[in-house]
């Protein structure tokens, strides 16, 4: 398959650029084996089953974008890919030159070590813990689609209700529908919800550089799944209920989990998993989801799930209908499909 083979055409006017006054009122396009409904997420807990298990991704967005000047006086801006060790981190560097290892760049009166070069990353030393670094001196990471700068409302509802595990430089996006009255009514609708983590990084918003999905490795994103968690996901999917993923990423922890011999596991780690059309589910049932930029691999991994010709019409649906799209636009709930 090629990167070309998942295209679609989305008018810019679509892209999300401000969550709306309420969390669960976003629209939610129902995808099932006779087509599409529209809807909205407020409804969502009345397409779920008594016997499901929801499971959510409780990743912190940290406020990773810095701006500073480099010793040589020029402007650069970072952007925190993951943190290493508690004042190690790997960085995007945004200058007019690459940033050199042995120099330093000044953030907010304090210094930053350039150490290496690390592929597409800088690797950097902090003066101090880097939560502590960001939590002083960083804004909130916008994806690059939208078109202005982070502002206080972002600092709130650019995280979910979930969020308590700080890590993440991007915002597990279907999580942000849930409202405390969403939360309410999907507790009393289900089996139980379940938390694991995945701290997204930049690399989420990365294209792929060639056409050819074989040559694509993924970015790394730390993932952990508890003991209890794993057990509760291992008895939903023994039972008559679905495992019901909000959120991709949720897909790639449960799925990376899944995938040796013996059922999913505990533990965290490092994940790289690429999935696209031809993946073999061993985890999720159902997905709740966002709308996905072209090419992507979050909309491959979307048609590994239900399907590339249904996952692209309902695309082209949801573009029809006027739906919001990426981080702050409207949502799409699927179960898994056997023919996908």
């Amino acid at each position: 398959m090629l990167k070309s083979d998942f295209a679609y055409d989305l008018p810019a006017e679509l892209i999300a650029q401000r969550p709306l006054a309420e969390r669960d009122r976003a629209r939610l396009l129902r995808l099932c084996q006779d087509g599409v409904t529209h809807r909205t997420v407020s409804d969502w807990p009345s397409l779920l089953n008594p016997d499901d298990l929801v499971v959510v991704n409780n990743t912190k967005v940290v406020p990773a974008r810095l701006r500073g000047l480099k010793d040589s006086g020029g402007a650069v801006e970072l952007l925190l890919e993951r943190i290493e060790r508690d004042r190690i981190a790997l960085c995007q560097a945004r200058a007019s030159k690459p940033l050199k290892a042995g120099r330093t760049v000044s953030v907010g009166g304090e210094r930053l070590e350039v150490l290496a070069r690390a592929g597409e990353f800088h690797r950097l030393r902090f003066p101090s813990p880097v939560t502590d670094f960001l939590q002083r001196h960083g804004s909130t990471p916008l994806p690059p689609y939208i078109d202005r700068a982070a502002e206080a409302e972002d600092e709130a509802r650019y995280q979910t209700l979930f969020a308590s595990a700080p890590g993440a430089v991007a915002a597990p996006t279907a999580g942000l529908h849930f409202s405390e009255r969403l939360l309410r009514a999907v507790r009393e609708r289900v089996a139980g919800i379940v938390e694991v983590t995945l701290h997204v990084g930049a690399g989420t918003f990365a294209p792929l550089r060639g056409d050819d999905l074989e040559s694509h490795q993924m970015h790394a994103e730390r993932y952990e799944i508890s003991v209890a968690a794993a057990q509760r996901i291992r008895a939903a999917s023994a039972g008559p209920g679905r495992v019901v993923a909000v959120g991709t990423t949720v897909v790639r922890a449960l799925e990376t989990a899944a995938a040796e011999p013996g059922g999913l596991r505990a533990g965290c780690g490092e994940t790289r998993l690429f999935i696209k059309p031809g993946f073999r589910f061993r985890a999720v049932d159902a997905l709740l989801t966002n709308f996905h930029l072209p090419e992507s691999t979050l909309l491959m991994l979307v048609c590994a799930f239900v399907g590339q010709r249904r996952t692209l019409d309902a695309y082209c649906a949801a573009v029809a209908a006027r739906y919001r799209f990426f981080s702050y636009g409207d949502a799409m709930f699927t179960e898994r499909f056997a023919d996908a």
